[in-house]
């Protein structure tokens, strides 16, 4: 099963570094990106450019900076939270660089799901990527999030573990 990442990052050199941290840390996952907290919405609820579902598929996870134009990663947050449908589920991993110790209490209180510092050094970058899917889809057993509704992936898509 591929797991399709959102990611809401304004910055496009710092897309085009983690697309490369993905595909080093051996990640050929799909990834989407928005460049702003509207866009992060947008493409959620399927709305606009994001309404045709087979070009932009929900994703199973969301990596969300916290500092973006038009909406913040809090914003975007506690809208997730606040949507009645299974959207309130999806996983979120605050992934940013310019976040102070009361910010990240703001977004846990609001819902998202784990903060991870996103580095600035591009070796780091790719051990933090290759943990960030390694705990989500390998170690962690979650509901799978669906516009429609929680769907229970079954255990296929974990990768084996070698001892």
């Amino acid at each position: 099963m591929n797991h399709l990442y959102l990611i809401a990052e304004d910055d496009g050199d710092t897309q085009v570094l983690v697309k490369r941290a993905f595909l080093k840390a051996g990640l050929d996952v799909p990834i989407q990106f928005v460049n702003d907290g509207t866009e992060t919405l947008d493409y959620l609820f399927g709305k606009g450019r994001f309404k045709d579902r087979s070009e932009f598929p929900f994703p199973a996870i969301l990596l969300l900076d916290f500092s973006m134009p038009r909406m913040n990663g809090l914003e975007v947050i506690k809208a997730i939270r606040s949507d009645s449908s299974a959207l309130k589920r999806l996983v979120v991993v605050m992934f940013s660089s310019t976040v102070d110790e009361s910010q990240i209490e703001k977004m846990y209180e609001a819902g998202v799901n784990s903060y991870v510092e996103k580095p600035s050094d591009f070796n780091e970058l790719v051990h933090a990527v290759a943990c960030i899917h390694q705990y989500w889809f390998g170690c962690n057993h979650f509901p799978y999030c669906s516009p429609t509704g929680i769907v229970r992936p079954n255990k296929k898509h974990r990768p084996p573990v070698r001892t």
